[in-house]
């Protein structure tokens, strides 16, 4: 059996990143460990300027004076992306399991791929315009901290982020 990958998802994987996981595992024996944040720890601010940048000036101004989010409707909201990722990668490797992590993303990252001896990591998220263009990117912050190589995909596409 090969080294397991480590997967950070912020949105419910669908038919596309499984073709995506699919290639990446090649037909090897790999075992894919599934992560989804309970909480983004999205920055105020960078949300509002994203939400601008992509031209959805409604959902910037919404979100701008919206209240913060219940923790147990976060997390609720994370089971349920969890529990669509496990089922869109069913089958892959030598299976599939996950886990909802409590925390900073990044740092869940990190420790999974520390204590699993993953070979590789992968993160799935939506394009992040302001992020990804500074480099402060998941996928950038976990390649800072591990010896692996970080794939930045972005979801429910075959486009790979700037990592």
């Amino acid at each position: 059996m090969s080294e397991p990958i480590v997967i950070l998802t912020e949105e419910p994987l669908g038919a596309d990143d499984r073709l995506n996981i699919e290639r990446l595992v090649d037909g090897a024996d790999t075992r894919l460990v599934v992560l989804v944040p309970a909480n983004t720890e999205r920055h105020l601010l960078v949300d509002f300027l994203e939400n601008l940048s992509l031209l959805d000036i409604a959902k910037a101004f919404r979100e701008l004076t919206s209240h913060a989010p219940d923790p147990t409707q976060e997390r609720a909201k994370a089971a349920e992306t969890l529990s669509v990722s496990l089922a869109a990668l069913e089958g892959l490797g030598s299976g599939v399991t996950g886990e909802v992590v409590d925390g900073g993303a990044v740092s869940g990252l990190v420790s999974k791929v520390r204590e699993t001896g993953a070979a590789q990591a992968v993160v799935i998220t939506r394009p992040h315009a302001v992020a990804d263009t500074f480099h402060t990117d998941w996928a950038n912050k976990a390649q800072d901290q591990l010896g692996v190589p970080v794939l930045h995909l972005y979801a429910g596409s075959g486009f790979i982020g700037d990592s």
